[in-house]
C-alpha cells in the first residue's frame, strides 16, 4: 500500500477490521516491525486527535516519529507551479517533498481544503505532490477532501457497538455551524459506509447507510454515490442505531459559484442541531462525532453526554485505524514491493 486516501486503498474491509480488533487487544504486538525506520508527520492545519493518534500508533510499531509543523517550523511553502514566488514564501513544495523524503520511511499528510477553488481542493494537489515526489508512501492525515483514518476508526466503532437482532441503521446529519468547514470528514464517512454496506460481511450484522441534509448541500457523487438521501432530518432519524452529526459547508456539486459557502444564515438551521427531540425518533440510537464539536450548535449537552454517545471511543479508537495502516505500509516496504 503505497498510498491510502481511500477506503479501497485498505482492501477487503472485513480484514481490516478482524486486524484493528487484533491490534486492539495488544497494541505492541508488532513493535519490532518497524525498528529504525522513521515516520514523518506533515501538519498544515491544527490538530489534537490525529496528531496524537497517529504519533502514538507509529510509535506502537516501534518507529521513529519526526512531526513538522509547516506554519510553524518550517519555511513559508507555496504549493501552486508557475507563481512568481516574491512575497512571503521562501520554499517551494516541489524542492521541500523530496528532501523530506530523505528523512524517512513513510509520510503522513494533513492539509486542510482552501475552500475557494473547488477543481484545486479535489484534485487533492497537494497530497499527490507528496506521493508523485517523495518517493515514500503516503497516508492521508486529513487532506482537502478526504478523512479516511477517521472513517476507518468510526467504522471500527460501529462495527465494535452490538445492535442485537437487526441490521444497522446509520445515519450521517448536516448540523449547523457559524463558519464554513470543508467536506472532508462527511466523504469519507459516506464513503467507508458504503463500502461496508457493499461488501459481504463487511460489517457485523450489515448497515443501512441514510445522509440527512437541506437543499443545496449535497455532497459529491463521488463520495455518496447510491446513497439514501433524505431533506427530513426526523424522518431519516427514525429506527437509526447510529447518528454521525457533522457540519459541511456547500460542496458545490449543483452550483460551483457556492463552494465553501455557508448557505443563508445557519441562525435559520438551528432545528438541525441534533437533540433529545431528534434522538427520540431513533432505536435509542449512539450518537457520533469527529471531534472538535460545538456544544448546542452540532448537538445538544444532553445528547453528547448520554451514556450511548461514542465520541470518546471514537476517538480512541484513531489510534487503532492509524496502527493498521502504517503496519501494513511499513509490512510493504519489508517486502520489497
Amino acid at each position: 500500500m503505497r498510498t491510502f486516501l481511500n477506503a479501497q486503498d485498505l482492501g477487503g474491509l472485513r480484514q481490516a477490521l478482524a486486524e484493528a480488533a487484533e491490534i486492539k487487544k495488544d497494541r505492541y504486538k508488532y513493535v519490532d516491525l518497524g525498528r529504525n525506520m522513521t515516520a514523518l508527520l506533515v501538519f498544515f492545519n491544527n490538530s489534537l486527535r490525529t496528531r496524537l493518534s497517529t504519533q502514538k500508533a507509529a510509535q506502537n510499531l516501534g518507529m521513529n516519529v519526526i512531526v513538522l509543523d509547516v506554519n510553524a517550523g518550517a519555511w513559508k511553502l507555496e504549493t501552486k507551479r508557475g507563481v512568481v514566488m516574491d512575497g512571503d514564501k521562501s520554499e517551494h513544495l516541489l524542492e521541500a517533498i523530496p528532501v523530506m523524503g530523505c528523512y524517512c520511511d513513510v509520510i503522513g499528510i494533513r492539509s486542510f481544503a482552501g475552500l475557494k477553488d473547488r477543481e484545486y481542493d479535489y484534485a487533492e494537489t497537494v497530497y499527490w505532490q507528496f506521493v508523485r515526489h517523495s518517493g515514500r508512501p503516503v497516508f492521508a492525515m486529513e487532506t482537502a477532501t478526504v478523512h479516511p483514518l477517521q472513517a476507518f476508526a468510526d467504522l471500527i466503532t460501529i462495527d465494535e457497538t452490538p445492535v442485537p437482532g437487526k441490521r444497522k441503521k446509520v445515519v450521517m446529519s448536516w448540523a449547523p455551524h457559524p463558519r464554513s468547514l470543508p467536506q472532508a470528514v462527511p466523504n469519507s464517512f459516506a464513503q467507508w459506509m458504503l463500502a461496508a454496506a457493499n461488501e459481504p460481511d463487511g460489517i457485523d450484522g450489515g448497515l443501512d447507510f441514510v445522509i440527512t441534509q437541506p437543499h443545496g448541500y449535497e455532497l459529491d457523487p463521488q463520495f455518496v454515490g447510491g446513497a439514501r438521501i433524505e431533506y427530513d432530518q426526523m424522518k431519516a432519524f427514525e429506527g437509526a442505531d447510529f447518528i454521525y452529526a457533522k457540519n459541511w459547508s456547500c460542496p458545490g456539486v449543483t452550483n460551483p459559484q457556492d463552494y465553501g459557502k455557508v448557505l443563508g444564515d445557519y441562525h435559520d438551521y438551528l432545528s438541525w442541531t441534533v437533540g433529545e427531540r431528534q434522538m427520540a425518533m431513533t432505536n435509542n440510537a449512539h450518537f457520533m462525532h469527529c471531534l472538535p464539536v460545538r456544544r448546542n450548535m452540532i448537538v445538544t449537552d444532553d445528547v453528547i453526554e448520554a451514556p450511548t454517545s461514542l465520541v470518546i471511543p471514537e476517538a480512541a479508537n484513531r489510534e487503532i485505524s492509524a496502527t493498521v495502516v502504517i503496519k501494513r505500509m511499513v509490512e510493504e516496504l519489508k517486502a520489497g514491493r
